[in-house]
């Protein structure tokens, strides 16, 4: 192990060590009692709404990658209409907040068309959320190849599979898999907003059982710790397929 390397681990050793005596600090200064095992005989409930939070979260990731591929080939599209729409929506999403979203698209937008399906509204708020975002990240992909890219296409009579098979596609996903992670995380914690609609994820059920327990604290704490179990996973996940695309 080089020089550097060992220098790497010991300060990482040292910063986990200080954070762990943060919190052990935190945890003796306290004054009030607190019982995690009032939360014990709701894990059931827990982990129904832990990985319902996951389902969501991968249905909503996927659909806006699909949604913000749409919304980038309409932007570059020679109809202005269509490049002013998608302007004009970005421009709203980015001045919304999720939670106004959310409450807007599941008790006016649903159903002005008919639709009262709280949940699959609240899904699909997040999506329309996370389009436009998508969209930049595929534009972001989509410029990295340079024009002598192009050039080598043409100059060495690649068909069109081979053209997106051995060039574009794994200089795009080289681009986009690490926001995609990140977006990920954005995307879990987001879903906490479907609460407001008394969706069954993490923040919801929480909810409820702070208020049969009156364990607010303990409940918050159990809540956060779910939490970091999903995204410090993804993040780490996230920095290896950056470092990996890297290379390539």
């Amino acid at each position: 192990m080089s020089f550097i390397s060992k220098s790497k681990v010991f300060a990482y050793l040292l910063a986990l060590i200080s954070v762990i005596g943060f919190v052990l600090f935190v945890i003796f200064r306290q004054t009030g009692q607190f019982n995690l095992e009032v939360i014990l005989p709701y894990r059931k409930m827990l982990f129904s709404s832990f990985f319902n939070t996951i389902i969501v979260s991968m249905i909503t990731l996927f659909s806006s990658l699909i949604v913000g591929f749409i919304f980038y080939l309409l932007s570059i599209s020679k109809i202005k209409y269509f490049n002013a729409i998608v302007e004009i929506f970005t421009e709203i999403v980015y001045g919304t907040p999720l939670l106004v979203l959310v409450v807007v698209t599941a008790f006016l937008i649903g159903p002005a068309f008919g639709s009262y399906n709280r949940n699959f509204l609240g899904i699909l708020s997040l999506i329309l959320y996370m389009a436009p975002y998508m969209k930049n990240v595929f534009k972001s992909a989509i410029a990295s190849i340079d024009e002598e890219q192009y050039l080598v296409i043409e100059v060495f009579g690649f068909t069109k599979y081979q053209k997106y098979r051995y060039i574009i596609f794994p200089q795009i996903l080289r681009v986009l898999m690490p926001p995609l992670m990140n977006n990920l995380s954005l995307v879990i914690k987001g879903s906490a907003l479907l609460n407001v609609l008394s969706y069954n994820e993490l923040f919801y059920t929480t909810a409820v059982i702070q208020s049969r327990t009156y364990a607010f604290v303990e409940g918050y704490i159990v809540m956060w710790m779910l939490y970091l179990i999903i995204t410090i996973p993804l993040s780490n996940l996230a920095k290896f397929i950056e470092r990996k695309w890297a290379t390539i």
